[in-house]
Parts: structure tokens; C-alpha cells; sequence
């Protein structure tokens, strides 16, 4: 998947829970993990988890969340160092790292011969991670990448291949190569796909004609008391305590800073609401240094510099979510899921987001958000103004937003579902 979250609620601040595949008298592993995992029974399948990134993602946060429930009977491969290996490590999961900068390198777009020039480079990680899987019941591969090296192992580890489909298999975001690869990937070496989206699962189907009965979608889970435990009852002092304006309405935009994230639709938008102040959690990543810099530039050119914070990365997104009058989401390509439009909803604030791919399958317009067209500044400004000049409406949305999330989008449910997925795959 596409880093879509730079920011998420804290790794040790999810549940404990009691998945189906989980045995409920086991103690926790330890305390530090105690908030986020179980002990597995030693009936339940051992799982080798590979990731691609280092760094912290929607799909990196879904798979913190599953290594940390079974710790037990799991380890995690992930494909270059950071962040994301502390996360997992502090929740007491094995991790090891298998990195090699040429294949981390590759592009969604790169082209054939850009690919055969590091295939001495994908040959070892795919027979280092074979060899990990030997040992286990069950391949969970968590990325696009992670899918390439661990399913083309498969005739070398045997092992049962699950796939956690995080993406939108188009031409818009992969290469040729890369979606021919997928394709006969999923068909000859992969047992089972889970897609976090109907819109990802539809494109899956598109690309690879596999039945769609066969793909089972479970939606990310984002823990609801992580933000229950934030008091917000006096929103001037958690501001201050921020180094946020006090009394202005605050619009806040959380995820990494990138073009197709759209920050710059939202300070178009800054313009047309004077009054309106705007902050931008969340810092570049894979060299998108450039678009940063371009983002300050813009604020300055627009006059609207005054009101926009840049916070950058911050690691307590529930505290800076919590604090916000509304949440927005301005993607100008379709996400496959929307991670932090959930934890938006979680924060019981009212949340304003870009009406294409799993978005729409997540927010209800005008019942449980609000929807507006991928890249358009005026209807963007416009709901943000209604919003901010109807609060009653605003509440009613955000009433309506936290239901749902603890209903449609809890931990307990997603980690029941995968857990299950994964129990079938070793069958």
C-alpha cells in the first residue's frame, strides 16, 4: 500500500483482546504488552509476517496490531529498517530485517529492465525469506513488494502464502510489470487474498479474474479508547498545552506531506475561509522533501501563512485529533481504505473527506461525514464553512461518526476476522 499515514494512535495504546483463534484463559506475554496482545494457544498456527517498510503506514499500523495479538507463535520480516521495528519490538514481537537498497529502490512504475537489474538482489531476499517460512504454519504477506519475494518462494518453503491486499491494482499506481507480476502471482502462488476494501478487492478481480467470493474484505481496525482517554472537556488548555491557537477553529489534515495527499487543495481552500486556521500533521517521506518546501511556499503566496501550522510527524495523533474543530482528508487519487478518516471518526470529530475508493465505503455523506469531490478547492471550502457555521450539524455527524467506528471499524473486530483468515490458510 501506499504510505497513506505517517501518524496514527499509539502502538501501546490498543486493546487487549480475545480474538476467536486466541486462547482466552492464556495470560498477557508481558506487561509492557499487555495492552495489545494475548497469548496464543499452541493449537493456533505460527505465522512469518513480511512487510516492506520501516516506516509507519496504514498498512504497517493494521500489521502492528495483528504481530502484537500473537506474539507467541509469530516473527516479522521486514524488508528495511526504521521506525515501524521499534513499534513492533516494544509490543515484545521478534523482528529481523532482510535489507537490501537495490530492491527496496524499485518504483511502482519502474520499468522491466530496471527490474532485472537487482535480481541477484530479489533471488536472496526471496530464499532468506523462504527459509524463515520453513519454519512456520503460515506466510502473511503484508505489501505489494513483501507479495513479490515471499510468494515466488513458494516452491522453496511450501508453506500456505496469505496476501493482505492494501492497494488499488490499476495502471494509475503500478507499472506494467509490476501488476503483470501480481497477477499470476495471485493466481499461481497465493492460497488466500484478504483486500482491506471493496475497492481494492474490485480491482484485484479486474487484474487477476480469481472469483470474487474467494476474497474476503476486512477493514482496518483503529481503537476507539485510544481516544476516549483524552480529555478534551476544556479544549483551550489542550490547545495551549499543543502550541495551538486557543480559541480559532481549527481544521486539522493528518498524513504524510505528498502531492496525491492533497495538503495543497487544502491551503486553497485556507484562502476562501478567513477566520479558518488549518493544521498539517505529518512530515515527507520517500523524497518528497521538495513538495514540503512547496507547501510553505504556497501558504506564503496565498497570505494564509499565519493560520497554517506545520506540526510535522507526531507520534499522539489522538491528543492533536482531539483538538481539531474538523478533520479533513484531501486525497486527489482514490485511497484504498482511509485509515485516518476512521481514527477521525474515533476522535468523535466531524470529518470532511475525498469521495473516491474505500472512502465512500467508510463515510455516509451527511450522516456520518461529509463527502466532497477528489481535488475540488470550492467544495471543499464550502463544507468546511458549513460545518464551522452550523454547529449543531457538526455534532450530529461527529455523534454519528464515533458509532460508527466503534461498531464498523473496532480492533476486536478486525483482529476476530484476520485471525480466522489465517486459521483457514493453515488448514
Amino acid at each position: 500500500m501506499r504510505p497513506t499515514i505517517d501518524a496514527t494512535p499509539l502502538a501501546h495504546s490498543l486493546p487487549l483482546v480475545q480474538p476467536a483463534l486466541i486462547d482466552p484463559s492464556a495470560a498477557p506475554a508481558s506487561s509492557a504488552s499487555a495492552a495489545s496482545s494475548a497469548t496464543l494457544s499452541p493449537t493456533i498456527p505460527s505465522v512469518l509476517f513480511v512487510d516492506q517498510s520501516g516506516q509507519l503506514g496504514g498498512a504497517e499500523f493494521a500489521l502492528l496490531q495483528l504481530a502484537g495479538s500473537c506474539i507467541a507463535r509469530s516473527e516479522v520480516v521486514l524488508l528495511s529498517d526504521g521506525p515501524f521495528r521499534a513499534r513492533l519490538e516494544t509490543l515484545g514481537a521478534r523482528v529481523q530485517v532482510l535489507n537490501d537498497a537495490r530492491v527496496s529502490g524499485i518504483v511502482r512504475q519502474a520499468s522491466g529492465s530496471n527490474c532485472l537489474r537487482v535480481v541477484p538482489g530479489i533471488l536472496r531476499q526471496v530464499r532468506a525469506i523462504a527459509a524463515r517460512a520453513r519454519k512456520f504454519d503460515v506466510l502473511f504477506l503484508n505489501t505489494q513488494k513483501a507479495l513479490v519475494l515471499g510468494a515466488l518462494g513458494k516452491p522453496l518453503h511450501r508453506k500456505p502464502v496469505i496476501w493482505y491486499q492494501h492497494d488499488i491494482l490499476t495502471r494509475e499506481h503500478f507499472g506494467r510489470v509490476q501488476l503483470s507480476v501480481i497477477k499470476w502471482l495471485v493466481r499461481l502462488a497465493v492460497d488466500h487474498v484478504v483486500a482491506n476494501s471493496q475497492a481494492s478487492k474490485r480491482s484485484l478481480i479486474a487484474l487477476t479474474g480469481i472469483a470474487a467470493d474467494s476474497v474476503p474484505v476486512i477493514y482496518n481496525g483503529v481503537d476507539a479508547d485510544a481516544f476516549k482517554r483524552i480529555d478534551d472537556s476544556d479544549i483551550a488548555t489542550l490547545r495551549r498545552r499543543l502550541g495551538l491557537p486557543e480559541h480559532a477553529w481549527l481544521a486539522g489534515l493528518f498524513g504524510r506531506l505528498a502531492p496525491w495527499k492533497g495538503q495543497h487543495i487544502a491551503l486553497e481552500a485556507m484562502a476562501r475561509l478567513p477566520g479558518v486556521h488549518l493544521v498539517l500533521v505529518g512530515a515527507p517521506l520517500f523524497g518528497e522533501d521538495a513538495y514540503a518546501q512547496r507547501l510553505h511556499e504556497q501558504a506564503e503566496a496565498l497570505g494564509v501563512a499565519d493560520r497554517v501550522r506545520f506540526a510535522g510527524f507526531q507520534d499522539d495523533v489522538p491528543v492533536w485529533m482531539k483538538a481539531m474543530d474538523v478533520i479533513l482528508h484531501t486525497s486527489t487519487e482514490p485511497e484504498p481504505f482511509g485509515r485516518v478518516i476512521v481514527e477521525g471518526m474515533a476522535a468523535a470529530r466531524p470529518v470532511i473527506a475525498a469521495a473516491a475508493g474505500g472512502v465512500t465505503e467508510i463515510v455516509r455523506h451527511r450522516r456520518n461525514g461529509w463527502l466532497v469531490k477528489p481535488g475540488d478547492v470550492a467544495a471543499l471550502a464550502d463544507a468546511i464553512g458549513a460545518l464551522r457555521d452550523d454547529p449543531a450539524l457538526a455534532q450530529r455527524l461527529a455523534n454519528q461518526a464515533l458509532a460508527d467506528a466503534q461498531t464498523e471499524f473496532s480492533v476486536d473486530q478486525y483482529l476476530q476476522r484476520m485471525m480466522q483468515a489465517i486459521g483457514r490458510a493453515a488448514r
